[in-house]
């Protein structure tokens, strides 16, 4: 009798230590993920003029939002025409933007939160000026079946002492 639990707990603690490593490879996968699609979303405001590559960071629905100083977009198509069309690529021939501090991401199940520091660097169509500024950011993301999809974007300047 004592034979066949062991046998039992062995195979127990087997079928465990196979779960657990299971766990840890996903979420090293989904850590890598995210660190990609949020290099994704600085290249889609650094080439702005291109809205394919917004459209492969963004969740293209009318429920994503994105608060910036110059606004609350809501919905994808009010993102698309008016942060990413008049704000980026209208106001700016060309755009830097560098992520500053290692991105602190947190899973909640199906959504993560991603926190960072970042560099904008900006010179405007109008007159040639360059335009810098530095800033946080957090950023939601939503697992999809197409993968990762950032759903919420919040940036404000830097924190003020």
């Amino acid at each position: 009798m004592v034979r066949i639990y062991g046998c039992c707990l062995a195979l127990l603690l087997a079928l465990l230590s196979f779960a657990t490593a299971g766990a840890a490879a996903d979420a090293r996968e989904d850590q890598r993920d995210i660190a990609g699609m949020v290099e994704k979303y600085r290249q889609s405001i650094v080439h702005a003029d291109d809205i394919r590559r917004a459209e492969q960071v963004w969740l293209l629905s009318p429920e994503v939002s994105f608060i910036h100083p110059r606004g609350h977009e809501r919905g994808w198509a009010a993102i698309q025409d008016n942060f990413y069309g008049k704000t980026m690529r209208d106001t700016f021939s060309q755009r830097a933007l560098q992520v500053t501090t290692t991105p602190v991401v947190r899973f909640y199940g199906d959504a993560a939160v991603v926190e960072f520091d970042w560099e904008f660097t900006a010179t405007r169509r109008r007159d040639g000026s360059v335009r810098r500024a530095t800033g946080r950011e957090s950023q939601v993301y939503a697992r999809t079946p197409q993968g990762w999809r950032l759903v919420q974007v919040h940036y404000s300047g830097p924190a003020k002492p």
